[in-house]
């Protein structure tokens, strides 16, 4: 039978990181050497951790391997010891000797271990379960006893190593390259296991599978002959408007077409709403893999971030800190009233001081630029899209996208034909109707959901491409139940999706959790990482400066576990989702429902959507979904 491989062997020479030629060598003698039950995965997102190799079989064991391609021959590193005896890992940097310790691949092969036994193989017999794990260390460029002799002071300090030296093999060049596999890696053909199985094989492999964001990262995007003639042309006027349910490529245009005016020297601006949508669409633009020298540039921004470097590069950082420092003290006299001030700080002020600031010439010549796009912009006020249009060039492109069905912040009706008059724009929008993004069985609901809750005047209804063929499977689940119950149910299905997604391979790393506000979210995420110990990626904090920087740094890249609120996660995608609602008596409520729904992003692997409700209001809806669970 064919190996299993991840990431597949023709895609190894571009990974993000791509594998040195030790770690090459090693990966073509495991390829080459071992039976073809062991399982190859390389690199593997395992829970923030990155191995070089980890090897599985379902009836042997299970082998975790480092590779480095240090030469120890040379006075590159070297072994001191502190006073009370223990050594530390040095290296010459440019003439003076720092400390790696925490670069030691005897400490990291055990760690590794430790993990894999405690959170990945939970199944694992505790007193026994050992035996069928392998940590193993590897230096291709350096002779087997050197390597042994270098790290004998850390490997005598570990009983384990002592005790099993079998489990725990330390190579050099002349293994590899002789193909010794008996040396590297003794356990390789050990008798079958009484421990190991297939059960436990699964629990492991959810850990270990390439996450699909990161083959989705290297595959450049398609898109359809409209989308296409969109991105590599403009208007007479240099003014697009553009609208389409979720998933109709209206994002990928506005990326796509970023890219081309960058590859024919313009500076671009991409505007957004939310702190964390700028990731995403960079993203978008990297997979576009359009030809072009890219003399030009393009800067990503939220919409208040761009308020900000205007105000700064203007000279205007203190009116810009004093507008908070009225709201601070506003807060104290009337903690009430808080959201109110920020609101009118955001809305109004700060955009009014940056149109005193280009209105009156003050502005840096970098906030100029020969094109503006605008992402979202259901979520803008009109106002702030004639600010950008200010720091367009004369003559320059204006394009923006919207969904007015996603109106989370109520802010849609601007952008009615009515509503729009001298924004720029002449003749009518340009629909994309499509939508490519979600599995055809979840458009069918989204749809429902859409018909039944929102406003008739506002939704864009996403439509299935004519003629296409269902291979795309989705599992659909919806769990009513109460307050005092959602954030359980939410670490239930969290924890079952990756292994209930057998026999198909479910990355855990590519499960995303979406919760309605901060508070709900940051409970969900202390139980996964105290109780479960599975690291994740989120947005929650109580501290608003803190949550900011935790938005800046969201990305679906990332190899944890991902989780933020509906509004942070609104333009992404994701193929596997549990997604919280704890309210729908109202329409940016149900808009936001909808926002959720429509995240889903299809794979021939399968798609996975659990929805944990409480509110009542939809109870009936929900009850309609292929798998539906009352608690």
């Amino acid at each position: 039978m064919p190996r299993r491989v991840s990431p597949p062997v023709n895609e190894l020479d571009s990974l993000p990181h791509p594998l040195t030629s030790g770690e090459r060598r090693v990966f073509d003698f495991f390829n080459a050497r071992l039976a073809p039950e062991w399982e190859i995965y390389v690199q593997p997102h395992l829970n923030g951790l990155r191995p070089d190799f980890v090897l599985l079989h379902p009836r042997i064991g299970v082998a975790v391997f480092e590779v480095k391609d240090w030469s120890l021959n040379d006075a590159a590193y070297q072994v001191q010891k502190r006073e009370d005896g223990t050594p530390v890992l040095m290296v010459n940097d440019h003439g003076e000797w720092r400390a790696i310790e925490q670069a030691n691949p005897v400490e990291k092969i055990l760690h590794y271990k430790q993990e894999i036994f405690d959170l990945y193989c939970p199944r694992l017999d505790q007193r026994a379960g050992r035996a069928v794990m392998t940590a193993g260390l590897i230096f291709p460029s350096t002779g087997d006893r050197r390597v042994r002799e270098f790290f004998e002071p850390w490997l005598r300090r570990h009983r384990e190593i002592v005790q099993y030296p079998g489990r725990h093999p330390v190579t050099g060049m002349e293994a590899i390259d002789g193909g010794r596999i008996d040396q590297v890696f003794p356990e390789h053909n050990r008798g079958l296991s009484k421990i190991m199985n297939e059960t436990l094989a699964r629990d492991l492999r959810s850990w270990l599978v390439e996450p699909d964001f990161a083959l989705a990262q290297r595959e450049p995007l398609d898109m359809d002959k409209n989308q296409n003639n969109l991105v590599t042309s403009r208007t007479d006027t240099g003014y697009r408007r553009i609208k389409g349910p979720a998933g109709s490529g209206k994002s990928l245009v506005l990326a796509a077409r970023a890219v081309e005016l960058a590859n024919e020297g313009k500076d671009v601006l991409v505007v957004n709403y939310t702190i964390t949508l700028p990731h995403y669409l960079r993203d978008l633009a990297a997979r576009c893999h359009r030809n072009g020298e890219g003399r030009g540039s393009i800067t990503w921004l939220n919409f208040h971030a761009w308020c900000k470097r205007v105000c700064i590069q203007a000279g205007f950082k203190k009116e810009y800190d004093n507008l908070f420092a009225e709201i601070r003290s506003a807060e104290r006299r009337e903690p009430d009233k808080k959201n109110n001030g920020l609101k009118e700080i955001m809305d109004h002020r700060i955009p009014d001081l940056v149109d005193r600031i280009i209105s009156r010439n003050l502005g840096h010549p970098d906030t100029i630029y020969d094109a503006v796009l605008l992402d979202e912009a259901q979520d803008f006020q009109l106002k702030w899209w004639n600010l950008l249009r200010k720091v367009c060039r004369q003559g320059g492109e204006k394009l923006l996208v919207a969904d007015a069905t996603q109106d989370i912040y109520g802010t849609a009706r601007v952008w009615t034909e009515e509503a729009m008059h001298g924004a720029g724009f002449r003749g009518d929008w340009v629909r994309l109707a499509t939508s490519y993004r979600l599995p055809p069985k979840a458009v069918q609901y989204a749809r429902e959901f859409a018909s039944r809750f929102l406003d008739p005047d506002l939704i864009d209804l996403p439509e299935k491409a004519q003629g296409e063929l269902d291979i795309y499977p989705c599992n659909l689940k919806w769990v009513q139940t109460d307050s005092a119950r959602a954030e359980a149910a939410c670490l239930r299905e969290i924890l079952a999706m990756a292994p209930a997604a057998d026999p198909e391979l479910l990355a855990m790393t590519d499960i995303t959790f979406l919760a309605p506000s901060q508070k709900s979210g940051m409970a969900v995420v202390a139980h996964l990482k105290g109780q479960y110990n599975i690291a994740c990626v989120d947005t929650f904090d109580d501290d608003s400066q803190a949550c900011r920087r935790k938005k800046m740094g969201f990305f679906m890249g990332d190899a944890r576990v991902k989780a933020t609120t509906l509004h942070s996660f609104k333009g992404w995608e994701s193929r596997a989702m549990v997604v919280l609602i704890n309210t729908a008596d109202n329409h940016r409520a149900l808009a936001l429902v909808y926002t959720g729904l429509t995240r889903l992003k299809r794979h021939v692997r399968g798609s996975f959507l659990t929805v944990v409700s409480c509110a009542p209001e939809l109870r009936e809806y929900g009850a309609s979904w292929p798998d539906f669970l009352e608690q």
